[in-house]
């Protein structure tokens, strides 16, 4: 099994390390008001600034490895997600957040081996 860490972790339970740091990304928000008008001049309403997106990469799991990870995220519209508070390296903060999809490839039945686990979590 691979080892877990306490720096990413669902509803308190520790992640997998992944095989690299995750992808880290902040959007905005906008209002569905917001758009272009007829003279071609956009108008934002930002209704939250600075929304979360982490992208985790796992290129082997085990068929053990797998159903942890996945369990971690059954069944949950929303869960606790503890990651690195961004600009600290030492320190943890929790958001509330949500899995938007994931995906991955069936390598060796006989082994029990997958690859290619990839997924985003989203602040909510």
């Amino acid at each position: 099994m691979r080892a877990l860490t306490e720096l990413y972790q669902i509803d308190g339970r520790p992640m997998p390390v992944p095989d690299a740091d995750p992808d880290l990304s902040f959007t905005d928000l906008d209002a569905s008001d917001s758009g272009r008008d007829e003279s071609g001049v956009m108008h934002r309403i930002v209704v939250r600034e600075k929304v979360g997106s982490w992208g985790f990469v796992y290129s082997s799991l085990t068929d053990e490895e797998y159903a942890y990870l996945t369990g971690l995220l059954a069944g949950k519209a929303t869960f606790a997600f503890t990651h690195p508070r961004p600009g600290s390296s030492a320190e943890t903060q929790v958001s509330t957040c949500y899995c938007s999809s994931y995906s991955i490839a069936w390598h060796n039945a006989r082994r029990g081996l997958w690859r290619n686990l990839k997924f985003n979590i989203i602040q909510c």
